[in-house]
């Protein structure tokens, strides 16, 4: 099953021939409440600062103080763009972490190395429904060992635990 959009080909190429995509989801949208809230602080700041620095006659501030607020503002646009293109994918053979727009970073886990997977939320996490999975597997560090702001993640929790580990018994068929 699939969640959310289906696969661009910025995930697509990542696949193996012989592997098929099972999940596939973007990172929950309150990976951008940080950035929304420096922009809009950042307005109220600039809103601020223009109101004194217009009482003060000091022209060349105000100018100064709204340039900085468009960086603010390309950097949130920036963020978004990223957002756009991260996705977490479950594929029959491993799971994969997409991230970055200009530098590509594709961290993965063979499901076969997974010997324990779990997952957390915070109190925030659980107001706007994200959480955080957690992955372990046998001996060294792995590139991909958590994966935060999964939308939904009791769901995907269970999905990946039944891929993880399927039913031995003949009756559950």
């Amino acid at each position: 099953m699939t969640h959310g959009d289906s696969a661009p080909s910025s995930v697509n190429r990542y696949l193996l021939p012989h592997e098929h995509q099972v999940i596939m989801v973007r990172r929950h949208p309150a990976v951008l409440l940080r950035p929304v809230a420096e922009v809009f602080g950042g307005l109220i700041i600039a809103g601020l600062l223009s109101t004194w620095l217009s009482r003060e006659n000091v022209d060349g501030g105000i100018v100064i103080v709204w340039w900085a607020w468009l960086l603010l503002l390309i950097r949130f646009v920036w963020k978004v763009a990223e957002w756009s293109v991260d996705y977490f994918v479950v594929t029959s053979k491993r799971m994969l972490l997409t991230t970055g727009l200009i530098t590509r970073k594709v961290a993965m886990m063979p499901l076969t190395k997974v010997t324990d997977m779990s997952f957390q939320r915070s109190l925030l996490g659980r107001m706007l429904g994200y959480g955080e999975f957690v992955l372990e597997s046998a001996g060294q560090d792995q590139a991909l060992s958590t994966v935060p702001y999964i939308p939904y993640p009791e769901t995907l929790y269970l999905e990946v635990c039944q891929m993880l580990f399927p039913s031995t018994d003949p009756s559950d068929d």
